[in-house]
């Protein structure tokens, strides 16, 4: 089969367990082989052409809708936290008794930086979506520590998104051997950055890696949450569902990790966190009386 950049393609040697898209075709000694990112994880791998296998568009609308389905799910539950907290907040606020004034509040600001711009649009819908404030910036992996710093001066966020692709390669060494990683070095040079800037956890949440990033590392570096602990793929937004918790979660309140991770698509095997203050600010009268 011909194998070109921008097909959707599957891996039968992996029982065709996920979805791929070609960005890059290199001729080797071996043959073919084809670099791939992940169409809903974010891992970027090499493959021999010969094991890839083109997806018909009736098959990406049956997987497509799958996913939809479980995206759904899973902001659902999402929204259901931010109506408990709502409740609690108010009437913690007011102690019990019953007011006339609207609330407003303040989630956590988002900077989120991303190695791909298509799941940095997709990430972008969801935020919108729940009403998490977010600026995104599109930027390769390798130039992250470098213009990171600037970022952060100029968007001063609450939550830094440092993520894109990443993959862990056995045949290149240990789990613990950081140069078996093809993009976790990026990523803890850019939360070293990154906590030149703010170095208390607690006044910058942090969340940095991909698919099977060396989250022991990324850890270390200051981040407050990071992937994969396990080394497995990560979906394309679940970096998303962690911010969500932070940023709607009372400044008062710690976070628990477990209460992170369970309204993600990966938990824990693929996520994993310090215990973080919450980034949620509530205020009143919304509107003054008149």
């Amino acid at each position: 089969m011909n194998i070109k950049i921008g097909d959707i393609v599957t891996r039968p040697s992996y029982q065709r367990d996920l979805l791929f898209r070609v960005i890059a075709i290199n001729d080797s000694e071996a043959g073919k082989y084809a670099t791939l990112i992940g169409e809903d994880v974010r891992l970027i791998a090499d493959a021999p052409c010969t094991d890839l296998e083109v997806v018909d568009a009736k098959e990406q609308d049956q997987r497509k809708k799958q996913e939809e389905e479980l995206l759904e799910r899973s902001l659902e539950l999402i929204q259901q936290d931010y109506r408990l907290v709502r409740e609690k907040t108010e009437y913690s606020m007011t102690n019990g008794y019953s007011h006339s004034h609207r609330l407003f509040q303040i989630p956590g600001k988002v900077l989120h930086v991303d190695g791909d711009p298509n799941y940095l649009r997709k990430c972008l819908l969801v935020y919108e979506k729940i009403g998490v404030p977010v600026y995104g910036v599109h930027c390769v992996e390798s130039e992250m520590p470098e213009k990171v710093g600037k970022l952060i001066e100029d968007v001063r966020p609450d939550i830094l998104v440092l993520t894109g692709h990443d993959a862990y390669s056995k045949g290149k060494g240990n789990k613990d051997d950081l140069l078996a990683y093809r993009h976790s070095k990026h990523y803890i040079q850019t939360v070293q950055e990154a906590r030149k800037r703010v170095g208390n956890l607690d006044q910058l949440v942090i969340f940095a890696g991909a698919c099977q990033s060396h989250f022991e590392l990324l850890i270390q570096a200051g981040a407050n949450f990071a992937s994969s602990p396990s080394r497995v793929n990560i979906h394309a937004l679940d970096p998303v569902y962690v911010v969500a918790k932070l940023s709607f979660t009372p400044f008062t309140d710690r976070i628990n990790v477990w209460d992170v991770l369970r309204n993600t698509l990966t938990g824990a095997k693929g996520l994993g966190g310090v215990e973080t203050k919450g980034l949620l600010r509530t205020g009143m009268p919304y509107e003054s009386d008149e």
